[in-house]
């Protein structure tokens, strides 16, 4: 676990903890014992410590979060290194993060390779840096930027890393360990400054700005608020006061629920990456060229993911007008992609390059992959397949871009049912992290590998779902849109349903999504008859954002107020079915919103659409925007009690309708005390 080697008084110590370095008890233990047996050798005049393998220490090992304490503590082997009289020299490559960078700060000085990543992510595990982080970062590059890396959690490149003077220098070897020996060959015998004795540059006014400035970001969360308290504390008080508040606020979050919710999510979607049932050797099928058929938004959004990661795409529309309108925009929104993701302008050129627009469906005949991303109507689906079956390349995989449809139904329509996969991009496709994948019931292993490699491949969070009406997440939502209508329906107002919602820590509530979207899509004036509440509102001309009035009447900038016509037709509509209004309280609200979520939920589990209550956690905070730091809805309901879930449910029974069907999953998890995660 850790190897030493010394060549002209330079003591290399070399930690090998495969397969990231993480910092736990025994390795810390070995590290300890090697800094001690230095400290004493005369023949020692300058240490390195450095990692085998793919990286530095990228930080604690979380599975012992909880556990007893073993000596020697982080914090305690970090006093360790710095109390040295030899100066010590950290030899960075791969990433340092976390504890691996309390590490590093705790060093007398740092190399670091040009590839190499630094960072304090703490704050997205609910936690802040726990062994001395907060207190060494803002003596190293000052309390504006350790503000920044502490709270956001975002590490940092090599080059700006030297910039801010977290690094001392930069060596182009992809292996740090030669050139830190080099450097502290030259500190051998000089006097240094340790971390903890210098001064911190900057003014405290730094620490309020930022936190000004993403006052949206940090609503609701606990670790920025205690990061914050540290920082202050960095600069106005000794360093060993300003430890010890740390040591404090570390304990109360690593106990807190935001962090069990966020160290659960952090498992859950190692998780959602497994695929039950699948076996290890199976292998993916190769792809390189990808076939999209449609050139909207969607479509063009789902290309993008693929040309950002190097694939080859064929991108089909029916009209001229309609692909070039649709690859003007796809270029326009490839640019914005780049810079977001600090890409060179030229990079987007070339990635154009590897674009082929076409208007003939023959253009995907040799195509790894085809996407389809047409009309959400089955008979527009089935016989689309059934042409491309025709066409495409024998064992080529053909994608559904469906978001509720009987994928089954529409393998149906060719003659490789095996071959044919769910891939449900969420909108825009470009920028949202999930895509659940749909196993078909004759999907084969090889093709659902594929699937889940190619999410990896394209930067998604893959999920894998089973075939029923809107999978995992469309039919959790539609259970609580079902809801929302009826609330309305019974008196809340349209904002006090929204206002739930994002006050819960979502990001729009349901009436501000619909809006979103358009009142429009799926409605269909020939057929209008008044029946729903969407339906009047589209006969009067409502359509969402889209023409400025729907639930909301927007400005010019997109700012909202509530529809006065709007809540006039609701009441006529209940007026005209017989049902009463009344005020309704902001908890009944959220019940009425949520628990038939969870009760979804746990009928697909039930049936086994999910693999695992993780999943649905993965699904909804990915692609819904539920708070992280709740942990996802199922990690939400356990820590609420199911017994209260249920309870709920059944006072509600009235509200939910003839068709509800109470869980006999969530039942007997809430009477016998078991999780649902």
């Amino acid at each position: 676990m850790i190897s030493t080697t010394i060549d002209g008084g330079i003591l290399a110590v070399l930690a090998d903890n495969p397969p990231v370095n993480a910092l736990g008890a025994d390795l810390r233990a070995a590290l300890h014992d090697a800094i001690t047996r230095a400290s004493g050798d005369p023949a020692v005049e300058a240490i390195v410590i450095g990692c085998a393998g793919r990286t530095f220490f990228a930080g604690a090992d979380i599975r012992e979060f909880g556990q007893p304490q073993r000596e020697p503590s982080l914090v305690a082997l970090i006093a360790a290194i710095e109390a040295l009289d030899k100066p010590v020299v950290a030899a960075i490559h791969g990433t340092a993060l976390g504890g691996g960078l309390e590490v590093a700060m705790a060093c007398h000085y740092r190399i670091a390779t040009t590839t190499a990543k630094l960072g304090l992510p703490e704050v997205k595990l609910g936690l802040l840096p726990g062994a001395t982080g907060t207190q060494r970062l803002p003596r190293l590059v000052g309390i504006e930027e350790a503000c920044r890396m502490a709270v956001s959690g975002d590490p940092v490149d090599a080059t700006t890393a030297a910039r801010i003077g977290l690094v001392d220098r930069i060596v182009e070897e992809a292996d740090p360990l030669p050139g830190a020996v080099a450097f502290a060959r030259e500190r051998a015998g000089k006097p240094f400054v340790r971390t903890r004795d210098r001064a911190v540059a900057g003014e405290a006014e730094a620490i309020g700005d930022y936190f000004e400035r993403n006052r949206s970001k940090l609503r609701g969360l606990d670790a920025p608020v205690a990061i914050r308290r540290c920082l202050e504390a960095a600069m106005a008080l000794p360093f060993d006061e300003g430890v010890a508040i740390e040591r404090e606020g570390f304990v109360r979050l690593r106990d807190g629920d935001q962090s069990k919710a966020l160290r659960h999510y952090f498992f859950a979607e190692r998780a959602a990456a497994k695929i039950d049932g699948l076996d290890a050797a199976v292998e993916p099928l190769p792809v390189q060229k990808v076939g999209v058929i449609g050139a909207g938004t969607m479509g063009g959004g789902i290309a993008i993911n693929f040309l950002v990661a190097g694939f080859d795409v064929v991108i089909v529309e029916q009209d001229q007008q309609r692909l070039d309108a649709g690859v003007a925009l796809l270029r326009d929104n490839l640019a914005k992609t780049a810079r977001r993701k600090g890409l060179a302008a030229d990079r987007v050129d070339a990635m154009m390059a590897r674009l082929s627009p076409s208007l003939s469906y023959e253009a995907v005949a040799d195509c790894d992959l085809v996407i389809e991303a047409v009309f959400e109507l089955m008979d527009v689906k089935k016989t689309l397949f059934a042409t491309l079956d025709g066409i495409v390349k024998p064992g080529a995989i053909l994608a559904s871009n469906t978001s509720y449809l009987d994928l089954d139904e529409i393998a149906g329509a060719t003659g490789r049912p095996d071959s044919v996969v769910g891939l449900h991009f969420f909108s825009p496709a470009n920028i949202m992290k999930l895509l659940e994948v749909v196993r078909g019931a004759r999907t084969s292993e090889r093709v659902l590998a594929t699937a889940m490699q190619l999410a990896r491949r394209i930067g998604k969070i893959g999920v894998v779902s089973g075939v029923c009406y809107g999978f995992i997440g469309n039919r959790m939502l539609a259970a609580r849109q079902r809801q929302a209508m009826k609330l309305i329906e019974e008196g809340a107002k349209v904002i006090e349903v929204d206002r739930a919602l994002t006050d819960f820590g979502l990001p729009m509530g349901p009436f501000q999504m619909t809006d979103l979207a358009g009142l429009d899509i799926g409605w269909d004036p020939r057929t209008s008859a008044g029946r729903t509440i969407r339906e009047r509102l589209c006969e009067a001309g409502l359509r969402g954002q889209k023409n400025r009035r729907g639930f909301y009447d927007y400005d010019a900038d997109r700012n909202r107020n509530p529809s006065p016509e709007a809540e006039q037709i609701i009441r006529r509509f209940a007026e005209d079915n017989g049902i009463g209004q009344r005020a309704i309280g902001a908890d009944e609200i959220l019940e009425r919103l949520l628990y038939p979520m969870i009760n979804e939920a746990a009928l697909i589990l039930e049936e086994g659409i999910a693999q695992r209550a993780s999943d649905v956690d993965v699904v909804w905070v990915n692609g819904y925007g539920w708070p992280a730091w709740r942990g996802g809805p199922m990690f939400w309901a356990d820590s609420l009690g199911l017994a209260r879930v249920v309870e709920g449910l059944r006072h509600h029974a009235a509200s939910l309708g003839p068709d509800f069907r109470l869980s006999n999953r969530l039942v007997e998890a809430a009477a016998s005390g078991a999780p649902l995660c």
